[in-house]
């Protein structure tokens, strides 16, 4: 039978969201796990793939257009199937509403719609909301509590943060999408679970919630019960809120103010991107949507301030400064590195290498038709061969034990607007200088592009840091853990240098390595950095 597919979730902040490519068109066969189409979300441009089979009969979102979270995205079926039915509705056609149409027990529930969790008598006192571990990026299957910001007893509003939740790809706040009292918390600070299991129990205050915890069922206990699935349906009661990530509930309560107390802003997506390349700031926009909503008509009109009163006289020296919200990446950046400073004694190796040899195998090498290598490439390259000799450097530390990598994944540290991230150059020590000149800068073009998957940034176990091209000689680095040790790359210099007892012009680079004393003893580094020096300085031996 025919499958509701909604604009999906793609992030805790995401209202809606814009189609901005299709990979399949109707009539296509689509198999679970095919990319359906790009969304891009208030933080990104995400593949969004289909978690059905079956063929491609309706798309309800044209590329370019927008629509809210929940409303209908496409829909999947069996080739030639009648879907007028479903379409009666218009684009606000829910998944629980299109599966009641429909007897078929089989129904695969897609993205917009995760499995409901349960609680075992099916009854929840009048009031309470069982708050699930939602579901705050497309590839989250379990989250960890990193802050509770509300605790029992507490007062909760609609949009209130409830918690921080700390996903696979960065720490996101989490918002609450009912009001009431805060009765119950499942998960401790630090603990994780399961997408969809318990969190919290909202309800009236003094309601007794005692037997709600403790007959709650996550999706994964519920379908080992034998119970067929017609019986539950017929068991469950249509008024049992509860709130999953795909928050289906939430369309039909009232939206947010379009600027909350910690700073947050409610801005459609492509008033947000017109918003950057104009270098608006939202906080200055008067929203015009709904409930206040910034939408791309604010952003098209908006008149600055400074232009709304020419011939005011501004006197010199005024105090002006301008707050900026953190933004998930910044967060998640920030405590990143300071985990790392603090929790790894680093301890840093510096040298200068000679790179006359280097310039002219580069230039040589650049000659080839077709190919071009950066003096990136050929660092990258020598780090992959030389940690393959010194597996120590190529290491991870845990409480219990130290993990020498066989396999060399180098990441790449990128510099983006909103912060920093480590593309990873896989199996580097396999690739030859082409290979891995295309792939640092396929990988740097998405990381700028908000195109990089979680999978291109996971696994390295090494990175290199290179600020030569911003001209700077000499720079340390944090290390990206769980690495064991970062490479930091300086520029290319000229200078006067003694070769044969005669002072004449050469060309040195300073390179300084960031190293994990827990796993990388001082002579360790210094070995690794000596074979590192061969093949920079001789890049020949590369291709031996």
């Amino acid at each position: 039978m025919a499958i509701v597919v909604n604009m999906p979730r793609l992030s805790d902040t995401m209202e809606e969201g814009t189609v901005a490519a299709w990979l399949k068109k109707v009539g296509d066969k689509v198999e679970e796990g095919d990319i359906l189409a790009e969304i891009e979300t208030d933080k990104a441009t995400m593949e969004f793939e289909s978690f059905n089979e079956g063929v491609l009969l309706h798309i309800g979102v044209q590329e370019g257009e927008t629509t809210k979270v929940d409303e209908l995205l496409a829909i999947i079926g069996e080739e030639g199937e009648d879907i007028s039915e479903l379409l009666k509705g218009g684009a606000n056609v829910a998944p629980t509403e299109a599966k009641e149409e429909k007897k078929d027990d089989t129904v695969t529930p897609n993205v917009a719609e995760e499995p409901k969790a349960e609680v075992a008598s099916q009854e929840l006192p009048e009031g309470v909301v069982v708050v699930t571990m939602p579901r705050l990026s497309d590839t989250m299957e379990e989250g960890t509590v990193a802050t509770w910001l509300k605790k029992v007893g507490d007062t909760v509003e609609e949009g209130d943060i409830l918690a921080e939740i700390e996903t696979d790809k960065a720490t996101m706040e989490f918002e609450s999408f009912q009001s009431g009292t805060l009765l119950e918390i499942g998960l401790q600070e630090g603990e994780s679970a399961k997408v969809d299991a318990l969190l919290a129990i909202i309800g009236p205050e003094g309601t007794d919630v005692s037997g709600v915890a403790a007959n709650f069922k996550a999706p994964a206990e519920a379908k080992k019960e034998e119970t067929p699935k017609a019986e539950v349906k017929a068991e469950a009661p249509k008024t049992a809120p509860t709130v999953t990530s795909s928050a289906v509930e939430k369309s039909h309560q009232p939206a947010p103010t379009p600027v909350t107390s910690n700073g947050r802003v409610f801005v459609s997506p492509l008033a947000k991107r017109l918003a950057e390349e104009k270098g608006i700031n939202l906080t200055q926009v008067q929203g015009s949507g709904e409930h206040g909503r910034i939408i791309k008509r604010d952003i098209e009109n908006y008149t600055p301030a400074a232009v709304a009163s020419v011939g005011k006289f501004v006197p010199a020296g005024q105090e002006d400064f301008e707050d900026i919200p953190n933004s998930q990446m910044r967060k998640a950046i920030a405590k990143a590195l300071t985990n790392s400073k603090f929790s790894a004694p680093h301890y840093y190796l510096a040298v200068e290498f000679d790179m006359d040899n280097a310039i002219a195998f580069r230039q040589q090498f650049n000659s080839l038709p077709d190919t071009k290598i950066s003096f990136n490439d050929i660092v990258v390259k020598a780090c992959a061969l030389a940690l393959k000799q010194h597996p120590q450097v190529n290491s991870q530390w845990f409480a219990d034990k130290m993990r020498l990598n066989n396999h060399v994944h180098i990441g790449v540290a990128v510099a983006v607007p909103d912060g920093l991230v480590v593309p990873v150059v896989r199996f580097a020590n396999e690739q030859s200088l082409p290979q891995i000149g295309a792939a640092v800068k396929e990988l740097a073009g998405k990381a700028r592009n908000k195109k990089l998957t979680p999978q291109e940034m996971e696994g390295s176990t090494f990175t290199v840091s290179n600020l030569g091209m911003f001209g700077i000689d000499y720079f340390t680095s944090i290390i990206n853990q769980p690495n064991s040790a970062i490479l930091s790359v300086g520029a290319i210099v000229q200078k006067p240098v003694v070769k044969n007892g005669q002072v004449v012009v050469g060309n040195t680079m300073k390179l300084t390595l960031a190293c994990d004393h827990r796993t990388v003893d001082g002579a360790t580094g210094a070995e690794f950095l000596q074979t590192l020096r061969g093949y920079v300085e001789n890049p020949v031996t590369m291709l031996v």
